[in-house]
């Protein structure tokens, strides 16, 4: 057999012969539809009590309680399972939606759970969301139960057959007309086709049987609009007292609001409306970055706020509110008022988190992560001590944590700690607090405080911590909570301090002296030679040297005079420090790859740490996820290259051809061959002669059981 024909046979729609054979397989699908018997329960059967309570949550915006309310059910029953996934997606957990829908809709191809999955696909633009509304719509040819002939019309609207979809529905209501939830969906069609009048007879019909049927209450509003706006903003307050997270809804009476001049009030409506709540953590983003975001954001503050929560015995009242922002200055209006905040990168308000987005600052500037699990932290701390936390712990707990959680984390302020600590201008601990208000002293305050907190840990335990919260939490000023808490102040707190950072920075405080009277950036390069050799351990004069050699073209001998430096102090961090000039100089004349290599980071295990951390850091890198999930098909963990090359094709890459194809591959290695096909046919769609893609049809055609 040729390769076109093996290819057709496969299913490639780029090697079908004719149009003519494709509108045959059509009619053959449709008889094969008429003979096979429905399975799908049938409108007859009153639904089980738990999933009509499940649906009646849905309505009302209790998402949460969808999965205990069905937890009984059959989860593979196709409308439970679209039940559950239309909670899920609420919430904006549309992977998890996707995965729970798709092996039942491939068994059951015209049932809800198979109209939710297109619905959910088509909203994503995800290429295979048309095949999968078609299967459900052709069931409008051959049944006579209502329900199947709604969804197959709201598979008809969906892809733009408003003709077919108002038959359809015209039929479904005949068979059930008292069915509120087929109303009101004949009436949004009607709506969408500028009908109001006949939408708003839909919409009463469903009322007449469902007072509190949020959807009919907000088409009513929507469809009353134009002809009487009071009205029509009751029937949305109405919908909103039924639901009040719909959306819809809110944003219907923010218009109302600018229509009447009430813009403040249209604002705050907005602001409610663009969000997303997943248990007790609420997330409003932007709507162009939750695409990738989203998820991301929502799984380190959960995993952040569990993590806080077993360290310190305490359980935070929610719901928690983080606020992330792609402008710098939309964040700042939001915290004072006004534009500016210049050093800020996050804000805690006790259950109110907002910060800056990884966009809202040029890559590598800061570590987003690193920011929502610091200002979580807070969230702890200003709750466990009932809001009289003093700043300096409250800010050196959320830096110490930061830390605990990822090393990498870490503020990088080790030499100019230490070089402080030469010239003796630390802070004392009596004045820690103040150094918070001053511009000059504010970096420091931040590190030393974490060392401070550090040191707490090491010296009273974790207990000794907690208990020092909850004595400010119980009214305490400073000096009466650590006498109660430690038994000790900050006089007595001073030595103990001291001589623990002796211990920690003495290396570094020693590598960081020069030579007596040497003027450094003076000498040249010979000079800074000689004076090398002489002071092996001395971190200044390897650095400098480096430098020169840099300037002078010497690459080769500038890495080894950066890299003596390094080894002599390995925290430096910054614009200047060795290993940052070393990689700039490799990058230089190699690619990010090569510089790895070279670098000896060829192993899987080392390389995959580096690209998570530049990932964390500009998670709109598609090139970063896209090596994170060729990483992961290396080590066999198609889970993870899933996600990745997903991230990968949310990001809108140039060569989507080849991104759709790492998606499938990775779904083929997962074992989950009707995903894997539907992404390769995607990329056959784009690059019809892109032979990966071709070859991978072939192998799942051949894997065929």
């Amino acid at each position: 057999m040729s390769r076109f024909r093996r290819l057709a046979a496969a299913g490639w729609p780029g090697a079908r012969s004719s149009r003519r054979l494709y509108a045959l397989g059509l009619v053959a699908l449709l008889i094969l539809l008429a003979l096979i018997p429905v399975v799908i329960a049938q409108s007859s059967r009153r639904p089980p009590a738990g999933l009509q309570l499940a649906v009646r949550a849905l309505i009302e915006g209790r998402y949460d309680e969808v999965p205990a309310l069905t937890e009984k059910l059959d989860a593979q029953d196709p409308n439970v399972a679209a039940v559950k996934a239309r909670a899920l997606v609420a919430r904006g957990r549309y992977q998890e939606a996707e995965t729970a829908l798709r092996p039942i809709a491939q068994r059951a191809p015209s049932s809800a759970a198979a109209l939710e999955l297109g619905l959910l696909l088509q909203m994503l633009g995800r290429a295979d969301g048309p095949a999968i509304l078609g299967r459900v719509a052709a069931v409008a040819a051959v049944t006579n139960d209502p329900l199947e002939l709604s969804r197959a019309a709201r598979a008809l609207e969906a892809l733009g057959h408003f003709g077919e979809a108002n038959s359809a529905y015209r039929d479904a209501v005949s068979l059930a007309p008292k069915d509120a939830a087929i109303n009101t969906a004949w009436g949004e069609l009607f709506l969408e086709k500028y009908n109001r009048p006949d939408a708003l007879k839909s919409f009463q019909a469903a009322l007449q049987e469902d007072q509190k049927y949020g959807p009919a209450l907000l088409g009513s509003a929507r469809a009353l609009a134009d002809d009487n706006p009071p009205q029509a903003a009751a029937f949305a307050k109405k919908a909103l007292e039924v639901n009040p997270s719909d959306v819809g809804a809110q944003l219907f009476l923010a218009g109302h609001a600018v229509d009447a001049g009430h813009r403040d009030e249209a604002r705050k409506v907005i602001q409610t409306a663009l969000t997303v709540k997943d248990g007790d953590v609420v997330l409003r983003m932007h709507k162009d970055e939750a695409p990738l975001l989203q998820d991301y954001a929502l799984s380190l503050a959960h995993r952040a706020l569990d993590t806080l929560s077993r360290r310190y015995g305490f359980t935070p009242k929610g719901p928690i509110l983080v606020e992330i922002f792609p402008k710098h200055d939309d964040f700042a209006v939001r915290n004072v008022g006004l534009p500016g905040m210049i050093g800020a990168l996050g804000a805690c308000f006790g259950r109110v988190v907002t910060m800056d987005s990884p966009r809202a600052r040029p890559p590598g500037e800061f570590q987003w992560e690193a920011t929502l699990w610091h200002e979580l932290a807070h969230v702890i701390t200003i709750q466990m001590s009932n809001q009289r936390v003093p700043r300096w712990l409250t800010e050196g707990i959320s830096v110490y944590e930061e830390t605990v959680a990822r090393p990498e984390w870490g503020r990088g302020m080790d030499l100019v700690f230490a070089g402080l600590m030469n010239r003796g201008e630390t802070l004392k601990l009596k004045d820690l607090n103040a150094a918070f208000t001053n511009p000059q002293t504010i970096s420091i305050a931040y590190f030393q405080a974490s060392l401070l907190v550090d040191y707490f840990v090491k010296t009273f335990g974790d207990d000794g911590l907690h208990k020092l919260l909850r004595a400010y939490g119980q009214g305490l000023e400073t000096d009466a909570a650590l006498k109660a808490a430690l038994n000790t102040d900050f006089d007595g707190l001073q030595g103990g301090f001291d001589q623990a950072m002796d211990r920690r920075f003495g290396a570094l405080r020693a590598a960081l002296k020069g030579p007596d009277g040497a003027e450094l950036q003076r000498a040249s390069v010979d000079a800074l030679r000689v004076l090398a050799d002489k002071n092996p351990g001395s971190y200044p004069v390897h650095l400098v040297l480096g430098n020169k050699l840099r300037e002078a073209g010497k690459v080769d001998d500038a890495i080894k005079a950066f890299e003596h430096a390094a080894a002599l102090a390995p925290a430096a961090t910054g614009e200047d420090s060795p290993n940052l000039q070393i990689a700039e100089m490799s990058l230089e004349r190699k690619d990010r790859a090569t510089a790895m290599r070279e670098a000896g980071i060829t192993d899987p295990g080392r390389t995959r740490p580096v690209y998570e951390r530049i990932a964390a850091i500009d998670p709109f890198d598609a090139d970063v996820h896209a090596t994170l999930g060729r990483l992961a098909m290396q080590r066999d963990d198609a889970e993870t290259a899933i996600r990745e090359f997903r991230a990968v094709i949310a990001l809108k890459p140039v060569d989507q051809a080849a991104a759709f194809t790492d998606l499938a591959e990775s779904y083929f290695r997962g074992g989950r061959r009707a995903e894997a096909r539907k992404q390769t046919l995607a990329a056959l769609e784009i690059a019809p002669s892109y032979e990966r893609a071709q070859d991978l049809l072939l192998k799942l055609a051949e894997a065929r059981p």
